[in-house]
């Protein structure tokens, strides 16, 4: 017989602030705590009007009744999510201390099960604020540090669910699951788990994958035992991102039995394929493809509380935006979303949650919850990458900076510095984690750090440029991809900020005078970054600034999409965006808002992320009567069939003339070519001038358009 079904222990718990004396005195099952503040768990405290501001320490309390166990059974308390470190205690006996956001922990309460019927759960959470940025402790990534949330924000918690089970004698701990090679013959499935046991014994362990079934007996001793073993699934149907093929998905049992009995059983969902990175082109089951991308945030940033459905619809708006592949910026999210994305096809660049700098103390606490990472999540055909460290410098990105112009000119200095830089996370902490992870799944590429350009010493890694928003103007990207190939193998940051639609909180009513000081420390407005750009002082109101920003953002990304796009293979292997959604009210990177209201640029990203696209050089925004006009255009087709006797016309038009271009021929299958060149001399007529171009193949449609003015020669 299986074991009892869980008893999940959600709901209304009671909750005190920390002090010395109550410390003492909180496990105990006799203390009083009526008086307590009720708050609801799966949650974050400051979501309890009692806590709004607090940062901790918390003391959490949960009564419960469990009918006592009989002999053979044990007990267990397990905990998917303390935000961030926790001491526990159960009927006023310690049980251990728990760390890292994500972990998931369990301890042995079968003795205390069975003695009893009314039961005290205690917990003391601790979730520290950082006092110094640049050697942080808590391995919570954007959550602590981010320009893109709340700065103030706290997000302790028992955040994810907490229950208590009960199984046989052994149970299955830490399993981990790999599909480590797939083709239309074979593929094979990787299981390491601990096997814990209440003497030493011989355990029957069943695996069933769809309908391949691998029985073994396996010789255990008292305690826990690691063991490994895979699984071979002969003529498998293959998982694909969306873009290549379909999801199917298989079923994955693994049971425990002991003397003919079910002890534990664990349940897992895998996608067979293979994942090959040649520098960075991807390859899926041998099919070479070009990754559209953007960074995802945590979808809420009280992300215990957001519902399944606002996790599975960022990866439904992904997927109708044209992407492969949401990078999870430095953070691990929750369950839906990567049971969303294995069954909608959409790819995932996992971040481990390290963002800049962090104290030396971390390392052998990162490298456990790297391997903890891996555990929870490698069984998702989704997952295509690990990256150990997103920008690993010692950088102060505090609220404060964001307002103050000199130290933001400072503060990129110095980013530029310590790109060349040794230094302690880069050169210590990232290798360890990059080998931790490397250990623990060696079916994936796993890269060291993020963001980190080519120096001495090193070939660099993925690049974020932010032309048009950090440095240079948005159309200086194009020549730099040029000039410096390596750097456009894969841009994993690149964007602009824009204010959204839904920007009460900006308080409009107040412009010109808008409490820039507030939205750059809450909402993470970069007026310096604006002033340059898009300079509100040049608007009247604050819906005509609004819409500048919005169209500006949408302009970078189409022309550095469609710049990417056309160095597809050469060297470029695909793009991340930044950002995708909001998770909190901001004037941000994301091309969608906190509501998930799109933006103006997420039709920009939509439009220049369609498998077709036709594609010109871009003009300078003014040109004189009679300047040489030369313009090759280009259709880049992600398709995996080719597109036979594709016709593309392009017409340019000005003010009373235009003229026209027309090409006809095959266009290869997964591939960027060269159709034609627009060459003629600007109109001697000054005013817009505008670029007009259509492809038709078959059923296959696009078009696309550029603009640019003639400006007369000064006198």
């Amino acid at each position: 017989m299986e074991p009892s079904p869980a008893i999940e222990l959600a709901g209304t718990w009671r909750a005190a602030p920390a002090d010395a004396d109550l410390r003492r005195d909180f496990p105990s099952p006799d203390l009083d705590d009526d008086g307590w503040e009720p708050l609801e768990v799966p949650g974050h405290w400051r979501s309890t009007p009692a806590f709004a501001e607090s940062d901790g320490p918390l003391l959490y309390r949960r009564r419960l009744e469990a009918a006592p166990t009989g002999p053979g059974v044990r007990s267990w308390l397990v905990f998917e999510g303390l935000f961030y470190q926790g001491h526990v205690w159960f009927d006023g006996c310690y049980l251990g201390d728990t760390e890292g956001y994500f972990v998931r922990h369990t301890f042995e309460i079968t003795e205390m099960a069975r003695d009893r019927r009314e039961h005290v759960l205690a917990v003391d959470l601790t979730c520290s604020p950082e006092t110094d940025l640049t050697a942080k402790h808590n391995l919570t990534g954007v959550f602590q540090h981010w320009d893109c949330l709340d700065p103030d924000w706290n997000p302790g918690g028992i955040w994810r669910p907490v229950r208590l089970e009960h199984t046989g004698p052994v149970r299955v701990r830490r399993l981990r699951v790999r599909c480590t090679s797939a083709d239309a013959d074979r593929a094979v499935v990787a299981f390491r788990a601990e096997i814990n046991s209440d003497v030493a014994r011989t355990v029957r362990l069943r695996t069933t994958i769809g309908e391949a079934v691998d029985v073994r007996d396996l010789p255990v001793a008292y305690g826990p035992n690691v063991v490994e073993w895979s699984v071979v699934v002969e003529s498998p149907r293959l998982w694909w991102p969306h873009a290549l093929g379909d999801q199917p998905l298989q079923d994955v049992r693994v049971e425990a039995e002991v003397d003919g009995d079910v002890s534990h059983v664990i349940d897992r969902r895998v996608g067979l394929r293979s994942l090959t990175w040649d520098e960075w082109v991807l390859s899926v089951n041998g099919e070479r493809m070009f990754v559209k991308g953007s960074n995802q945030g945590p979808t809420r940033m009280q992300l215990g509380e957001a519902s399944g459905d606002e996790l599975r619809n960022d990866v439904t708006l992904a997927r109708q935006a044209g992407l492969d592949l949401l990078r999870l910026h430095a953070h691990i999210s929750r369950p839906e979303l990567y049971e969303a994305a294995d069954e909608q096809g959409l790819l995932l660049w996992q971040d481990f949650p390290l963002q800049w700098g962090y104290a030396r103390s971390v390392r052998r606490q990162a490298t456990a919850q790297a391997r903890a990472a891996v555990d929870l999540l490698a069984h998702h055909p989704s997952i295509a990458l690990w990256c150990a460290h997103n920008e690993p410098f010692a950088l102060d990105v505090s609220p404060a900076r964001r307002y103050d112009r000199t130290a933001v000119a400072r503060l990129f200095t110095r980013f530029a510095t310590l790109q060349a830089l040794p230094g302690w996370n880069k050169s210590v902490l990232d290798r360890s984690v990059k080998r931790a992870l490397t250990m623990a799944d060696g079916t994936r590429r796993v890269i060291r750090h993020s963001g980190v350009l080519p120096h001495p010493g090193s070939t660099g890694t993925d690049t974020h440029l932010y032309f048009g928003w950090y440095h240079g103007e948005e159309r200086d990207f194009a020549g730099l991809c040029r000039a410096v190939p390596r750097l456009a193998g894969f841009v994993s940051e690149f964007g602009a900020q824009a204010v959204p639609d839904n920007a009460d909180f900006c308080e409009p009513e107040r412009w010109p005078d808008l409490d820039w000081e507030r939205l750059a420390r809450t909402h993470g407005l970069q007026k310096g970054r604006f002033d340059r750009y898009v300079p509100p002082a040049a608007f009247a109101t604050f819906a005509e600034w609004q819409d500048a920003t919005q169209r500006y953002q949408a302009e970078l990304i189409k022309h550095h999409v469609e710049t990417l796009r056309r160095l597809k293979y050469r060297p470029t292997g695909g793009f991340c965006h930044f950002a995708f959604g909001d998770g909190h009210p901001a004037v941000s990177w994301s091309v969608l808002d906190h509501h998930r209201a799109p933006k103006a640029g997420y039709e920009a990203l939509s439009q220049a992320c369609r498998p077709v696209i036709v594609v010109a050089d871009r003009t300078a925004d003014e040109v004189t009567p009679g300047d040489a006009l030369e313009l090759a255009v280009h259709v880049v087709n992600d398709l995996r069939e080719a597109l036979p006797q594709a016709r593309v016309d392009a017409k340019l038009s000005w003010a009373g003339g235009d003229r026209e271009w027309h090409w006809q021929g095959d266009v290869a299958a997964d591939c960027c070519e060269r159709v034609g060149t627009v060459r003629c001399q600007a109109p001697e007529v000054a005013g817009p001038l505008v670029l007009e171009l259509r492809l038709t193949a078959g059923d296959v449609e696009a078009s696309n358009r550029y603009e640019s003015t003639v400006v007369g020669r000064p006198s």
